[in-house]
């Protein structure tokens, strides 16, 4: 799919009221029924919507612009669509415009309602963290009964009708107020608002139409999270009771410490130990990075602390376009315990070099006074 940005044709910097105008613009130039000619305005209308659902949501456009497509679109079941839920284009269309898409009638049945959303934690690797992974991640949810087929109804039977709404799953009532008449809808007691009444409940749900299992899920990690970051599976969750459309699954993702690197925005930061030969000498050595061994020369001289940067070794960014940086930073390790032949060399090398050290009976008197505190 198109970038959401070109489809709407607006900038990455655009306000909400921007987004919302060019999406009017937009829906009302490539509606199906003024289009009626043209067999690819539907689709060219349904990606503009999409695109619409995503930028007009704060939270959904941040995931967008931080992960691209992958942070928004992670898949959807049964007739959820996976840009906005159980709702459709639908509903999109009708908060913008009024009425429905097509020039259906608004509202409806009731119907059963929609499952309840659940939340689980993740724990992932620096690695899966850095480069994306698919991760099995089980819940505990509500799903479909197979006895009944989500029904409710017992074998051999099936809901009937409710007979006080007439299947509409709402009552109506008319009142008089000081303005007239006044008529207010609300779901049927019978029922509660399914429209059908169950009269030989399943035996294996007891009518709810959903049992209690725990299914893994693969959820899609995209590359470049981090902890604290949400990834949203709509449609994944509980379904509702009797048939009803599921809800949500927000996997809120932790990223595990790893023993060499951490992350420091888009760059990954690692220590490499060296002795004080190497650092006065220069050396080559080869260093494990996230993609494989790299070979990195220090030259003769390299202080403590000297950070040396292997470009597009980092975390992936934000926006698709390429990765942060490897950032090595030199440590220079000072023995604790020297044998005689190195000391004796590092004597000769700081009166070469006129630096003033302690005589080498100063030591053994200092060690063998703090045995005696």
């Amino acid at each position: 799919m198109a970038d959401f940005y070109e489809l709407l044709g607006v900038a990455p910097t655009a306000s909400a009221d921007d987004i919302k105008s060019a999406y009017r613009r937009k829906a009302r130039e490539l509606h199906p029924d003024a289009n009626p000619d043209n067999p690819s305005a539907e689709e060219q209308f349904k990606a503009v919507a999409a695109a619409y659902a995503v930028l007009s949501d704060p939270e959904q456009r941040a995931r967008y612009d931080r992960f691209g497509e992958a942070g928004v679109q992670s898949g959807a079941s049964g007739g959820s669509d996976p840009f906005f839920g159980s709702g459709g284009l639908g509903d999109i269309f009708e908060a913008v415009f009024g009425g429905g898409m097509f020039g259906g009638r608004p509202g409806g049945p009731s119907g059963p309602p929609r499952g309840q959303d659940v939340e689980t934690v993740v724990d992932l690797s620096f690695e899966q963290a850095v480069f994306g992974a698919t991760v099995p991640v089980t819940v505990r949810t509500a799903v479909r009964c197979t006895n009944c087929s989500g029904s409710g109804a017992g074998e051999g039977t099936k809901p009937v009708t409710c007979v006080e709404c007439g299947g509409v799953g709402q009552v109506r009532r008319v009142r008089q107020s000081l303005l007239g008449q006044m008529v207010t809808a609300a779901p049927c007691p019978r029922c509660s608002g399914y429209g059908e009444v169950v009269v030989t409940p399943c035996t294996t749900c007891r009518g709810e139409g959903r049992v209690i299992e725990q299914p893994t899920l693969n959820v899609p990690v995209p590359a470049g999270v981090d902890t604290g970051s949400t990834l949203r599976l709509s449609g994944r969750g509980p379904v509702g009771p009797r048939g009803g459309p599921a809800g949500d699954v927000y996997v809120h993702l932790r990223v595990q410490p790893h023993e060499r690197f951490h992350r420091d925005g888009d760059d990954v930061v690692a220590v490499l130990p060296i002795s004080i030969a190497q650092a006065a000498l220069g050396t080559s050595v080869s260093f494990a990075t996230l993609d494989g061994d790299e070979q990195l020369t220090v030259p003769a001289g390299t202080p403590h602390g000297r950070e040396f940067k292997l470009r597009g070794r980092g975390v992936p960014r934000a926006t698709g376009r390429g990765r942060g940086d490897l950032r090595v930073v030199v440590e220079v390790v000072v023995p604790s315990k020297l044998s005689r032949a190195q000391e004796e060399l590092l004597r000769r090398y700081a009166e070469e070099a006129g630096e003033q050290v302690l005589p080498a009976d100063a030591g053994l008197l200092s060690k063998i006074r703090s045995a005696f505190r």
